[in-house]
């Protein structure tokens, strides 16, 4: 099965066409999404495109593609206009022996972990900076952010297929970094 991670939409409708045009390029089976779906927040700027009704229709049309977890910009109100689960804090996938745990960030991050095991994952969104650190036997891994990155990063995703992890740029789907989990 092959994934494709993202992060961040903050309702840019123009960043969310892109997203599903790069779902489509990379004939995705899921589409994880890391949290902060609809609104900006009120430490970011308007993102370019900003329309968060049409996020809603856009995502809503692959609903039975969509695994999200709840945000710090999101809240029960999303969970009324959207068709797919948004409020769950955080989704486990395992991988071979270890386990991906997928949650926003603004609660469980490196500096407060999950309950995880040495090789276990960590995988979130929030800061806008993509990622690939490992601390205290954990990896945490960051795709960006699809609207509003920071840091000089692209506007970029993530794949995972067959135990690799592929952070990609956003408009080309040219890949910018790499890393493989060992089963």
């Amino acid at each position: 099965m092959k994934w494709f991670i993202a992060s961040d939409i903050h309702g840019s409708a123009l960043y969310t066409r892109q997203l599903l045009d790069a779902f489509t390029r990379e004939n995705a089976d899921r589409l994880i999404i890391l949290g902060d779906i609809l609104y900006h927040g009120p430490r970011n700027d308007l993102p370019d495109g900003y329309a968060p009704k049409e996020v809603i229709e856009l995502l809503n049309n692959i609903k039975d593609k969509i695994l999200a977890v709840r945000g710090n910009c999101d809240t029960e109100v999303d969970q009324m206009v959207l068709s797919f689960p948004v409020l769950a804090d955080y989704a486990i996938l395992p991988i071979g022996d270890r386990l991906v745990y997928m949650t926003h960030g603004h609660v469980y991050n490196l500096s407060k972990l999950p309950p995880l095991s040495d090789g276990d994952i960590l995988l979130h969104g929030h800061t806008h900076v993509p990622a690939n650190i490992v601390e205290n036997g954990v990896r945490y891994l960051n795709p960006g952010s699809v609207s509003i990155p920071k840091e000089n990063s692209p506007h970029s995703y993530m794949t995972l297929e067959n135990g690799v992890f592929l952070w990609k740029d956003l408009s080309s789907g040219d890949i910018y970094k790499e890393f493989t989990q060992e089963a």
